[in-house]
């Protein structure tokens, strides 16, 4: 037996729903600790906490769209989480979103400014606003209702979303930084893999 057979017989016994209760853990873990200002949340607290939420959620897209290339180049199957890392990367981004909107600027008026005035603040919005169709529909009854190929188009809302995100943590940060373009890097590499299998696969025989 192969070692992607192993692995894939392990995972085939592992629920997906941990997934969640780690998120939920990590979310909660980073509020206590800026809330009582631990380790890197000494100084600046609220603005440490938001960009742990963001970066947490982007690498969580990240990993939602590495699935398929793995399963390609190694035969390790993790579809099966696909979906529950998909949803918690939307929960995590709008717990980023929320520590921005109510714990930093505290005004709606000021959150719609930001939006419209800051390139940066609007890529991560729009990111944020395309994940809302996809964790709705993120579930067996949808797929059923709107048919598996209308599905699917759908859901492909999930590569412009990342990429966006990747801008909006790139755009942010100060100065030049590596791990924020490494980030836009692979998310464009992973969507741009996907794009080309897809080609691939419609090619005739």
């Amino acid at each position: 037996m192969s070692i992607s057979a192993t692995i894939n017989g392990a995972l085939r016994k592992t629920p997906a729903w941990p997934i969640y209760l780690l998120a939920a853990a990590y979310v909660g873990w980073e509020f206590w600790r800026a809330l009582n200002q631990i380790g890197p949340y000494l100084i600046e607290p609220i603005n440490v906490l938001e960009r742990a939420y963001g970066k947490a959620g982007l690498i969580l897209l990240v990993a939602g769209l590495m699935v398929t290339p793995l399963r390609n180049w190694t035969g390790v199957n993790l579809i099966k989480f696909r979906r529950a890392i998909g949803v918690t990367a939307f929960f995590v981004i709008l717990a980023h979103f929320l520590v921005f909107a109510v714990l930093d600027v505290q005004s709606a008026s000021r959150v719609w400014t930001e939006i419209v005035e800051r390139p940066y603040v609007t890529a991560g919005m729009v990111s944020l606003l395309l994940l809302v169709p996809l964790v709705l529909t993120s579930n067996n009854l949808a797929i059923r209702k709107m048919g598996a190929a209308s599905w699917r188009q759908l859901h492909k809302l999930s590569y412009i979303a990342v990429i966006l995100g990747a801008l909006h943590y790139l755009w942010l940060s100060r100065g030049f930084q590596i791990e924020p373009l490494v980030y836009l890097v692979l998310s464009i590499g992973l969507v741009a893999l996907r794009y080309r299998h897809i080609v691939w696969r419609k090619q005739p025989a």
